[in-house]
């Protein structure tokens, strides 16, 4: 009969065999981030994003206490696998013919399917570490599709802490990581908390161009450049469209400029390896990609959920902020585009360009002189 430190062991390994970078037990219980959630709901951070907002039978947020979401479950096994690639940051290149993908998603595979395999991995190893023992052992994977706020998990499983652009960082690998969480019916022996190292340092907070990081540790996704990108629908306010620089599908800002990612090290996984123009891509190119293009360009990518009108969208605003001449043959196309939103945004950019580009006038009570 296997004891319960045992099948922690055989979980760890079995994380390591399949190819993640760190792996940790978190314990089930709700926890002071947890108890935050509604409080972020209620003021409306999370934006349009309502699944954020699932609710259990009671009218309870899921997301706020796992009891809620499986009640069977006594511990949270957090993996964890580097998606960093050894290209440059997005705060090192400044081409304004180019745009900006987040790293995360020139991966050759969508992230979801490949860390669940993995994970699914893992789950196979435990349950048969268990199958002897406890034939009613219940397990569930989960890579970012279920109502779980998994950071937080991370944290409590020694896998990193949660820094100041709420996202986990790892004192010797930085914060690119993929998280996939399995639940587990056995209670293993819990990992130790990661201890916050963010100190005193607040760059991430000073670098984001939207403000979207109000305070420490507190996110309005509303101002968030990567839920402008990905998330929002239709027209993006205007008031934000000129912070977005040059991104076109989420940013990296607060984790390029963070000191723990100076020298995080690059991936090992294929999988993650970047895709052919997807680093720092083409404007010209994504400003009148075709349907099958965007199909083809973007198959088992997480591009896709921004679908080709939200992509073409960020694309014209991205171009308006790159205040070049050049563009404006493309934008003049664009903002007769059937899709209102892009037709707009489009018209919004033409105005930047013009605006920037056009003569200034004498200021009055200027002296005029001539030669």
């Amino acid at each position: 009969m296997r004891g319960v430190e045992e099948i922690k062991t055989v979980v760890k390994r079995a994380a390591d065999e399949a190819g993640f970078d760190l792996c940790g037990i978190a314990p089930t219980a709700d926890s002071r981030e947890l108890a935050h959630f509604p409080s972020w709901i209620a003021a409306g951070r999370a934006g349009e994003m309502k699944y954020m907002e699932s609710r259990d039978e009671q009218g309870e947020l899921k997301r706020a206490s796992l009891s809620r979401v499986a009640p069977w479950a006594k511990s949270v096994i957090v993996c964890a696998i580097n998606y960093n690639t050894n290209n440059l940051y997005s705060t090192q290149v400044s081409d304004p013919a180019r745009g900006w993908i987040s790293r995360y998603a020139w991966s050759r595979e969508d992230y979801h399917d490949a860390v669940l395999r993995r994970l699914k991995q893992v789950e196979g190893a435990l349950r048969e570490a268990t199958a002897t023992t406890d034939p009613d052992f219940v397990t569930r994977s989960y890579v970012d599709t279920g109502p779980i706020v998994e950071r937080v998990f991370a944290k409590y499983a020694g896998v990193g802490w949660i820094g100041k652009n709420t996202c986990i960082l790892n004192q010797k690998k930085g914060s690119w990581f993929f998280l996939g969480v399995i639940l587990a019916s056995l209670e293993l022996t819990p990992d130790l908390p990661a201890p916050d190292r963010c100190g005193t340092c607040t760059r991430c907070i000073e670098a984001c161009p939207t403000d979207a990081l109000i305070a420490p540790y507190q996110l309005d996704s509303n101002r968030c450049i990567s839920y402008l990108t990905i998330e929002k629908r239709g027209p993006i306010p205007e008031d934000l469209r000129s912070g977005m620089g040059r991104h076109v599908f989420g940013c990296d800002i607060c984790q390029d400029v963070c000191p723990w990612n100076r020298k995080a090290p690059a991936t090992t996984a294929p999988e993650f390896e970047s895709r052919p123009g997807l680093v720092n891509p083409a404007l010209d190119w994504l400003a009148e990609i075709s349907e099958e293009e965007f199909r083809q360009a973007f198959r088992g990518s997480p591009i896709r959920r921004t679908k080709r009108s939200g992509l073409r969208r960020n694309v014209v605003i991205a171009i308006g902020n790159s205040r070049r001449r050049e563009f404006l043959p493309i934008l003049g196309r664009l903002a007769h585009d059937d899709d209102e939103t892009v037709a707009e945004s489009a018209r919004w950019a033409i105005l930047q360009i013009e605006e920037d580009t056009r003569p200034s006038l004498p200021q009055p009570g200027a002296i005029e002189t001539s030669d």
